[in-house]
């Protein structure tokens, strides 16, 4: 494969990120846009990064920076509302048995470990930036930037999220739709006891949990039904969130004390996307949220958007040739993973929502993760 074809990125997020990584280790010129002027760096609370991210991580080179940045554990415990622990799990190394089950961390400095790797690439890096696709042959995309600039390229990689104005712009009118439920999240200081990710279900929200995200921190969330979020002042969101927490026991008492500044509470709808045509148009191809989004019942989004970066990067860099046949071969390897993955992460919403307070009530969780094992 020639190594002088060139690939516009857009969007800077994991999935972007990654391929943007991937594709300048083997050579090609890539440039990488995103529409914030941040990078999105301090945006976020925590992630948990269950063991088919961390694979990926590692092949983008960075699992031992994530690995001192975050909390590893293997475990995964079920609560009663008044914190008394019913059950611990062993979880899936989904990743392989040398790697964690699950990493917990700080969403921005996961982010920013994103952010320096692209930056060590070489690739050209344009923030506040956006593109509209002016046309496209059979040989690759002309693109009109945001600042008037013009340019060409080879491919056209388009990680620009869940409400992507790229895959609008392509054609593609797949929307995002709510599942009906909504997370309330903060960052808090980390009690001692807290070593791995609790949940529990039941009491006043559907799912009230919580993770370790260093030696300090850990990030905890309450689930509710989704409210319309204009009819929520955002200066009431740490009483909201307080309101909800307050509940319940074992670790969230000292946890929920430090609910106090709205400004740090963060509060979002459920999605679900799945783009169930093709994913591409000519030289333009989806990846990440904007091809598929599931709720984080299973907390796959990231890890999903990970492995669509390193299978498209894998086919492109193997083929002289870019053509339908080859996007057609990402898409059906992709659908393959992430339908599944999409389905039971909603299905367990739904359970939840219908009254079922066991949320993996036929042993969905366990089956899909098992999946999860197989390289992408």
């Amino acid at each position: 494969m020639s190594n002088a074809r060139t690939v516009l990125v857009v969007g800077g997020g994991a999935a972007g990120n990654a391929a943007t990584v991937l594709l300048r280790r083997a050579g090609l010129t890539v440039d990488l846009i995103e529409a914030e002027d941040d990078w999105n760096a301090t945006a976020g609370s925590g992630i948990t990064l269950q063991g088919n991210a961390l694979r990926v991580l590692r092949e983008l080179g960075v699992w031992e920076q994530v690995k001192a940045s975050g909390f590893g554990f293997d475990s995964v415990g079920i609560t009663a509302p008044d914190g008394t622990v019913l059950h611990v799990a062993r979880d899936l190394r989904t990743g392989g048995d040398d790697l964690p089950a699950t990493v917990g961390m700080r969403r921005p400095r996961l982010q920013q470990i994103l952010i320096d790797a692209v930056r060590a690439s070489g690739a050209t890096v344009r923030l506040g930036t956006t593109a509209e696709i002016l046309g496209q042959d059979a040989d690759g995309v002309s693109i009109q930037f945001s600042d008037g600039s013009e340019a060409r390229y080879d491919l056209v990689i388009a990680a620009d999220g869940l409400g992507s104005p790229t895959r609008a712009a392509i054609g593609i009118g797949d929307k995002p739709e709510p599942t009906g439920m909504a997370i309330w999240r903060v960052t808090a200081p980390r009690p001692a006891g807290v070593v791995r990710t609790d949940l529990a279900y039941g009491g006043p929200a559907y799912i009230a949990g919580y993770c370790p995200t260093g030696d300090t921190t850990l990030y905890a969330y309450v689930v509710e039904a989704h409210r319309d979020r204009a009819s929520i002042p955002p200066q009431t969101y740490a009483e909201e969130m307080r309101r909800l927490a307050g509940a319940y026991g074992g670790h969230w008492p000292e946890i929920t004390e430090h609910i106090t500044d709205p400004a740090k509470d963060n509060y979002t709808w459920f999605d679900r996307l799945l783009v169930e045509g093709s994913w591409h148009r000519g030289r333009v191809v989806l990846i990440g949220d904007a091809a598929h989004c599931c709720p984080p019942t299973l907390a796959q989004g990231a890890a999903l958007s990970l492995e669509d970066a390193l299978v498209l990067a894998r086919l492109l860099t193997a083929s002289d040739t870019w053509d339908d046949a080859l996007f057609r071969a990402y898409h059906e390897r992709r659908m393959a993973r992430v339908r599944p993955v999409v389905e039971a992460s909603v299905q367990i919403g739904q359970w939840q929502l219908d009254g079922a307070r066991d949320a993996d009530v036929p042993g969905l969780m366990a089956r899909t993760m098992t999946m999860l094992r197989e390289l992408p």
